[in-house]
């Protein structure tokens, strides 16, 4: 039998969702409104009250997922074990389907134990196909699939995420190196040294590559550009890919790209001449015409998706879904053309063009981080490339899958309290603004510093006294940073205390998000016209 502990506002679902477990259960009601206020000695106190008769036919003790201490005093006290449920009642059905199965925690909630053991297994399956060496040689002998240095990219494997540091000659050593390692860092495959259009920087090439070449360790560099001086250079230098050959230079290159071995990018087009093909069927047939000619080495074809309403997006996905149906030959997907020039979110964009990248046959997606709005693109592929092999290999849609991008929505629609819940209780329209009175105390100055990853990004709080800074407090939490203020004394006003609270969380947000900080101001805005 399953003792399941509640309080009196989540009983009637708790009870539901234990209802339709096959599991033996009893729901106890604590003397609690909400559930996540109970304490161990709160909970050993009921059952003693409640239950002290039938404690031998008791199995397991399941406490809310939301009560903040852990269960090891319980399960002591009655010599029975005793973990923590779900944080949601939605989710007990699944806790008790799974109880028998699940190594259940005393201190973390048991939906979140669900989703690690889920995402687990998820990244364990790519990683064992990833490994294994005998599928890898079977897999590279298909048309379909090519290796790029050392890296197999084809539509048998995940999609593989090339980033672009864009105009990297003009950057300096130090930029370029904290690019190409915030891309690693983001889970990018391949790093691309996007070129100058209409210069030659041949020159530099071979610095560039030896400054890149420590960073990305074994992952493949390629160069963008249609130069076939730089191309040249590149290639003599240890490049292992070329974006981009079409139709103007490909006749040139290819003896070198021949003698080296290095794979190329294809375009449909022949920009020397001022020629770009625009229908699905001249792109087809530019980009069979131009990949029968570049036989004799590996190729990834780009039929070039355009962004919407410039051309036509869906003109560019016929092209690459036409493409598809004669040719086998891997294919570049190159969604930054599409989200760089979109005044939306990138997270949901991103995993929906990976999603038709999958489904078309691709094998490259290829972006840069330009603008503020696809600040976090590369990771957001990373994990859209997961999702989509899981799909692809399960035969399923991209949903419970143990990965997912879900960053500012909730996956399901939680149950609100009902409005007429504390109906007894004084109800207040907050909407006063309280006078500012200066702290005495002092005065704080907030910033986020925006790492290669969220482990090395931080909040980063200055102290004032009066006009002069004093201290300065780092954390990777508001609460950390508030609990070092208030250890410190450097706060003595209540409104004071609820302002840092608020902004603290904003700053802890925007760090976990990637958004712009500025403090005092909103950080979302709400999309109404």
């Amino acid at each position: 039998m399953i003792l399941i502990i509640t309080g009196h506002l989540a009983y009637p679902l708790v009870k539901k969702m234990a209802d339709k477990s096959s599991k033996e259960t009893i729901v106890h009601v604590a003397n609690t409104q909400v559930a996540a206020f109970l304490t161990p000695n709160m909970i050993i106190k009921e059952i003693h009250e409640n239950y002290e008769d039938i404690l031998d036919d008791i199995d397991l003790i399941l406490i809310p997922g939301l009560v903040r201490k852990d269960t090891f005093l319980i399960a002591e006290e009655f010599k029975i074990p005793c973990y923590k449920s779900s944080t949601d009642a939605a989710d007990l059905s699944m806790v008790l389907d799974l109880v028998d199965d699940l190594e259940l925690s005393q201190s973390k909630p048991a939906d979140k134990l669900i989703l690690e053991e889920k995402k687990k297994q998820a990244l364990k399956f790519i990683d064992d196909y990833e490994n294994d060496l005998e599928k890898r040689e079977k897999l590279l002998s298909k048309d379909n699939n090519i290796l790029v240095r050392n890296l197999p990219v084809g539509e048998d494997y995940p999609l593989r995420v090339l980033s672009e540091i864009a105009s990297a000659p003009i950057l300096s050593k130090e930029e370029l190196i904290k690019k190409a390692q915030y891309f690693v860092d983001s889970g990018s495959d391949m790093i691309d040294i996007g070129m100058i259009a209409g210069e030659d920087r041949s020159n530099q090439i071979p610095d560039l590559i030896d400054t890149l070449r420590p960073i990305v360790g074994d992952r493949p560099l390629s160069i963008d550009t249609l130069n076939p001086n730089e191309i040249k250079t590149a290639v003599e230098h240890g490049i292992d890919m070329v974006l981009s050959l079409d139709h103007g230079n490909f006749s040139e290159l290819l003896p070198i790209l021949q003698k080296h071995n290095v794979p190329a990018v294809l375009l449909p087009t022949n920009y020397s001449k001022g020629f770009v093909p625009k229908t699905p069927e001249s792109r087809v047939e530019s980009m069979l015409d131009l990949s029968n000619k570049c036989k004799d080495i590996d190729v990834v074809c780009d039929l070039v998706l355009d962004p919407i309403n410039s051309s036509s997006i869906v003109d560019s996905i016929f092209a690459y879904h036409d493409f598809h149906q004669i040719s086998k030959k891997p294919m570049f997907f190159g969604v930054g053309n599409v989200v760089e020039l979109m005044d939306t979110d990138s997270v949901g964009t991103n995993a929906l063009l990976a999603g038709i990248a999958m489904e078309l046959g691709a094998s490259i997606l290829f972006t840069p981080e330009e603008s503020g709005k696809t600040c976090g693109s590369v990771r957001e592929l990373a994990i859209a490339s997961k999702m989509m092999f899981l799909a692809k290999n399960r035969q399923s849609i991209p949903k419970d899958l143990g990965i997912d991008l879900l960053v500012f929505k909730d996956k399901k629609k939680r149950s609100n309290i009902k409005e007429n819940s504390y109906l007894d209780l004084p109800h207040f329209e907050a909407s006063e603004e309280l006078k500012f009175v200066h702290d005495k105390s002092g005065s704080f100055k907030i910033k986020v510093y925006h790492g290669t990853n969220i482990k090395n990004s931080k909040i980063i709080v200055t102290h004032f006294i009066k006009t002069q800074p004093d201290l300065i407090i780092e954390g990777h939490s508001a609460k950390e940073i508030y609990s070092k203020i208030i250890s410190e004394n450097l706060v003595s006003r209540l409104e004071h205390a609820a302002y840092l609270g608020s902004e603290l969380q904003k700053a802890e947000i925007a760090m976990l998000t990637g958004k712009e900080y500025v403090q005092d101001f909103e950080l979302f805005k709400n999309p109404e016209l």
